[in-house]
């Protein structure tokens, strides 16, 4: 049974291939491709495979070689008067041994396998949010830069009225705040794209993409169906639930094979040679039974028992912890749905028609410049909220699908 190999990327992007630009699906199949510690988990597959094999093997057999009764001192003889015997000694393992043995390892290649599905699983779950952060990011920061030349037009407008004398000082002063303000919160944006850049470059195992161009774009309608997949449809087949229902029908072998080791493994030994002058023939037979007198294993079989109990309890945790991610997820997918509908059909247009009346307003003389100074703020206020809400939504929905989701089985099983 292999390791699972690299998967394919669209378009054939892997850890050689110059990328200019990528979707999500690309961004997915990139990292299932490249990411360092996926691959790895990959490798521990191959490493119990391993070690299964192994442990459904008996013991090497053993040569003897023996020279006995050689005399010594000055009464004379040497080597031919000695008992010279060549032989092979062979354990045998008490019965029932062997094949739990090679049930553990066979065991211990599913655990590994769950551990790469759950891999997997967090991969393209952490992937996709860090993806939408990128998106979410730059549209913060592209809104932020027009929201700074909209207050750096109002600084130069407002110091222009101050010097003509048609405006009071704290209009400036005011709008320089503004000012001041957009650019501060332009840099920090700046500074988030460029960590959230350099996570994905790093979930992607190319640290070369971190100025990669995304193409999509944040999700604004969002997939109702997911709520209708409740827990009762996902839960027991979870990545999470698999690996520490995996761990638990390791365990319970464990205490079996524990409970077998005071039984003693019997080993049988032959040889045949020559004896003294005459050079006569012999033929030995011998075996070798440990006695189960200081070590019965009870050690062993204490902690295979506790093992099997702690075993137990954390799949009963885990599954716990699936139904309370289940109601956060679905509470704050609900949420952020309605938020989004609520700045997208209410709070925008809203916020748009009242910039527009006051700019009307001003240049009517019928609003002062404060009132605009007001009204642009509260629209870039709202346009920075819609974009972080949008975010929220994206990411909701990503881990609502990480917990419906159908999990691909193991490739090259």
């Amino acid at each position: 049974m292999a390791a699972p190999g690299p998967e394919s990327s669209p378009g054939g992007l892997n850890s050689a291939t110059p990328v200019k630009s990528v979707t999500l699906d690309e961004a997915v199949s990139l990292a299932l491709t490249n990411n360092p510690e996926f691959r790895a988990s990959g490798g521990r597959i191959d490493a119990a495979t391993g070690r299964a094999y192994q442990s459904r093997l008996w013991q090497n057999p053993e040569l003897t070689l023996a020279m006995e009764d050689l005399p010594v001192g000055g009464g004379g003889g040497g080597v031919r008067d000695s008992k010279d015997t060549i032989g092979l000694a062979q354990t045998v393992p008490y019965p029932g041994k062997k094949k739990l043995e090679g049930k553990l390892g066979a065991a211990g290649v599913r655990a590994s396998e769950a551990d790469w599905s759950l891999r997997r699983l967090e991969l393209v779950r952490n992937v996709k949010t860090t993806f939408y952060r990128v998106m979410a990011a730059e549209r913060l920061v592209a809104v932020s830069r027009e929201l700074v030349q909209v207050a750096e037009s109002s600084a130069t407008a407002a110091r222009k009225r101050v010097e003509a004398g048609a405006a009071a000082d704290q209009e400036q002063l005011r709008a320089e705040i503004q000012f001041d303000q957009a650019r501060t919160e332009l840099a920090g944006y700046e500074r988030e794209e460029a960590a959230a850049r350099q996570d994905f470059a790093t979930l992607l195992g190319r640290p070369d993409l971190h100025e990669i161009t995304l193409s999509g774009a944040l999700i604004e309608v969002p997939d109702d169906t997911l709520l209708d997949h409740g827990p009762d449809e996902w839960l027991e087949q979870h990545p999470s639930t698999v690996a520490a229902r995996t761990a638990r029908d390791r365990t319970e072998l464990e205490l079996k094979r524990a409970r077998l080791e005071p039984y003693p493994d019997v080993t049988f030994g032959v040889s045949g040679g020559r004896e003294g002058p005459p050079d006569t023939s012999i033929l030995e037979f011998r075996v070798g039974l440990p006695l189960p007198i200081i070590d019965r294993s009870k050690g062993r079989k204490r902690e295979a028992q506790a093992n099997l109990g702690v075993a137990q309890a954390e799949l009963t945790a885990i599954e716990q912890r699936l139904l309370r991610d289940w109601g956060l997820a679905t509470k704050r997918f609900s949420t952020a749905a309605e938020q989004v509908a609520t700045y997208r059909d209410r709070i925008l247009p809203k916020a748009s028609s009242a910039l527009r009346l006051i700019q009307t307003g001003f240049q009517e003389g019928r609003f002062g410049f404060i009132d605009l100074l007001d009204i642009q703020r509260t629209t870039a206020e709202a346009r920075l909220a819609y974009q972080q809400k949008l975010l929220e939504l994206n990411v909701a929905q990503v881990e609502l699908q990480a917990l419906v989701a159908q999990h691909p089985a193991r490739p090259n099983q």
